[in-house]
């Protein structure tokens, strides 16, 4: 299979619209201005018996959590804030952004550098958690199509099968399988997860797909026996991950028709 060894790569960033933040991130990001304040306001009752470092300290647990639940960007704003409001209303002179004790100074410093460091920590491990599930469901799809086409009487079984797969796997509006001969020379989906229009490379992460339908063949032991023709959907190009995924998809239907012949429709 050509594009086996690519499924576990980590999938691209994909671009968003203006103004399509996640409802997540938005909230995570009114948290990050929020919630320091609010824990430091709590605090202004003991920050004559609290220690600096153990209330630094609690707001680095804060910063831990927003950066877990929202984005780096959220996690960064939450440490900018947390240092921000224990220089305001736990350093002398209390309720000004003046700190007069070199200490003071040291320990709001340092918890501006570990809160933006927790933070890149925190979202790191929030996107390898998505793409560990990612790469779990991917595999589960190359996982079903490899039994069936170990138990299909028919080829066509298997086709179906795949189509189901890929309009899922790709957010298309329709997918078709032709069989045979080439007819027109559509944009295609190459084994590199890439796109080709004619003899020109089409970048789909930056441009978008390509207007009109798109072909992946499907090769059995290295002879051209059909196509599926893909329909993009109005959602966003899946990553390179899923599109490695797809040609993995499309190289076992076109084994299973080499192995069993269609019956053709």
């Amino acid at each position: 299979m050509s594009a086996v060894t690519g499924i576990f790569k980590p999938p691209r960033a994909q671009t968003r619209a203006p103004g399509s933040r996640p409802v997540r991130d938005r909230l995570a990001l009114a948290a990050a201005l929020a919630a320091p304040f609010l824990v430091c306001l709590a605090l202004v009752p003991l920050r004559t018996s609290l220690t600096h470092t153990n209330a630094a300290l609690v707001l680095v647990v804060v910063v831990v959590a927003v950066a877990a639940l929202g984005s780096r960007t959220a996690g960064v704003v939450a440490a900018l804030s947390a240092a921000a409001w224990f220089d305001f209303f736990l350093t002398r002179p209390y309720e000004t952004f003046d700190i007069t004790a070199s200490a003071d100074v040291e320990t709001a410093v340092l918890l501006l550098a570990v809160g933006v460091l927790v933070a890149q920590l925190a979202a790191r491990a929030r996107r390898l958690e998505v793409v560990t599930v990612t790469d779990a469901a991917h595999l589960a799809r190359v996982q079903r199509t490899a039994d069936l086409a170990k138990t299909a009487n028919s080829a066509d079984v298997v086709v179906d099968h795949v189509r189901g797969e890929l309009t899922g796997l790709l957010g298309l509006r329709a997918c078709r399988f032709e069989y045979g001969s080439l007819l027109g020379r559509p944009p295609r989906l190459e084994p590199d997860g890439g796109v080709t229009v004619g003899r020109r490379a089409w970048d789909p992460d930056a441009d978008g797909w390509p207007e009109g339908e798109i072909e992946l063949r499907a090769y059995g032991n290295g002879h051209y026996l059909g196509r599926f023709m893909l329909t993009p959907g109005l959602g966003p190009v899946p990553p390179l991950q899923a599109r490695l995924v797809a040609v993995t998809l499309a190289d076992q239907t076109g084994a299973a028709l080499d192995t069993a012949g269609p019956a053709r429709r």
